[in-house]
């Protein structure tokens, strides 16, 4: 195919149409993160700080384990409306809905022993557990919503109207904005603030949800049929799926704390460059995340469609311009990452080591794109267990490359064990990638 005509494809328009306000919802997660410790950061004594930090901390891995629900949902729904079969598309949402509600009650009813391990894995002062109790104790309600929630952004991205999914998000977050100001600054609440602050904000954004859901099945038609809802095969596939996702999440999260567990035994210096070095990783996922959504929803819908050329149109499509935009970033990190990590620390032997990793962050980019990628197309097309079965690969690589290069590179052999993984992601997907087109064949 020529420059031109692959150019002019109009899968071009869909995958910006999708990706943008992917991108633009993510924007905001940073803009939250800095007002918490804004305003928490002007409190008399640390510790508010450190709590807040941990809280928040236990939440993002635990919510982040159940993000199944969310990538689930995604590839059934798009490969339900490929099939245009509206009916389908509410009996997934309203199984998800059912399984986040059902893993909801069991966290609230596990979450002193939740708290307890947490709490146990992280050693942090009396005060900092105290006050990360109390967040915990307060946020823990918010559970139902929050994956309630995910199953909502599976139906829009799923359904390829991403605009939904921002709007919840910047909703979501502005309110808790405010609502950060008010109870902290206003009233002086404290941690117990931030953390009401954010149980108010999700449990509003599932009222959103619910509002924006109905109008998008409404828009997308058909009728909820209940015989339809409770059918085993349905429902052991979507465990199945779940439960693949899940143990590849599981896998993906641990990987990454181990990494900088590995960090921490190297030394408060080379911890601190660490975490300088991965808000640089953190800055990336933001965009890379809004196409491989793109590409979840339009793979699953042209799967359902058993249209193998548009499939193949749309991976080809939804890579470039993700190649594109890593190669952004790389630039982005070659030309200003010196300004950046100045102005994220300004301890001078932290920066001085900053600098010596900022090579393997200016790579990072154009080797995770191929993992982002693959994933966005894999959970489209459902194909869970390879994506399960790549993920566990990976990581044995991954522990192979931790154990042997540091001990000939010191601390950049941390880093390249990291890039080692997010290759070997990539590699073990794309091996198995001619199943996903014989899938658009059946």
């Amino acid at each position: 195919m020529s420059i031109s005509r692959f150019l002019s494809l109009s899968s071009h328009r869909d995958v910006w149409r999708l990706a943008w306000p992917i991108i633009l919802s993510n924007s905001s997660v940073p803009l939250l993160g800095a007002v918490d410790t804004a305003v928490v950061g002007h409190l008399p004594e640390a510790h508010y700080l450190g709590s807040v930090a941990i809280g928040a901390l236990i939440f993002s891995f635990l919510y982040w384990g159940f993000g199944f629900l969310r990538m689930g949902t995604t590839g059934f729904v798009a490969q339900a409306l490929g099939q245009e079969d509206p009916d389908e598309i509410r009996s997934v949402v309203a199984r998800a809905v059912l399984l986040a509600l059902a893993i909801s009650v069991v966290v609230l009813i596990l979450q002193l022993l939740v708290l307890w391990i947490a709490l146990e894995l992280i050693s942090a002062s009396a005060q900092v557990e105290a006050g990360a109790s109390t967040y915990f104790a307060i946020r823990i309600w918010g559970a139902p919503a929050v994956l309630v929630n995910y199953a909502f952004m599976g139906l829009f991205i799923g359904s390829k109207n991403t605009r939904y999914a921002l709007i919840v998000q910047v909703f979501m977050n502005g309110l808790n904005v405010l609502l950060d100001l008010l109870f902290v600054l206003g009233l002086g609440w404290a941690v117990a603030g931030v953390a009401a602050a954010t149980l108010i904000s999700e449990v509003a954004a599932v009222f959103l949800c619910l509002y924006l859901a109905r109008r998008q099945l409404r828009r997308l038609g058909g009728r909820f049929r209940s015989e339809s809802l409770l059918v085993v095969s349905k429902l052991t596939r979507l465990l199945s799926v779940n439960f693949d996702i899940f143990v590849r999440t599981i896998l993906l999260i641990f990987s990454f704390a181990y990494f900088t567990a590995q960090a921490a035994k190297t030394g408060d210096v080379t911890l601190a460059a660490t975490a300088i070095m991965m808000n640089f990783m953190h800055f990336m996922a933001y965009g890379l995340d809004g196409f491989a959504f793109a590409t979840e929803g339009l793979v699953g819908s042209a799967l359902g469609a058993k249209d193998p050329k548009k499939l193949r149109e749309i991976v080809s499509v939804s890579s470039f311009w993700a190649l594109i935009v890593a190669l952004l970033y790389s630039i982005v990190y070659l030309i200003f990452g010196p300004v950046i990590i100045n102005l994220l620390t300004g301890i001078e032997e932290v920066r001085v080591m900053a600098n010596s990793f900022l090579p393997w962050l200016i790579a990072a980019p154009l080797i995770a794109i191929w993992s982002y990628q693959l994933d966005g197309i894999f959970i489209g097309a459902l194909q869970s267990k390879e994506m399960r079965n790549g993920m566990i690969i990976s990581v044995v690589i991954y522990f192979a490359g931790m154990h042997f290069f540091p001990i000939y590179w010191q601390a950049d052999g941390l880093w390249a064990a990291l890039m080692l993984f997010m290759a070997a992601r990539a590699v073990t997907l794309a091996l198995v990638y001619p199943r996903v087109e014989r899938a658009a064949m059946r």
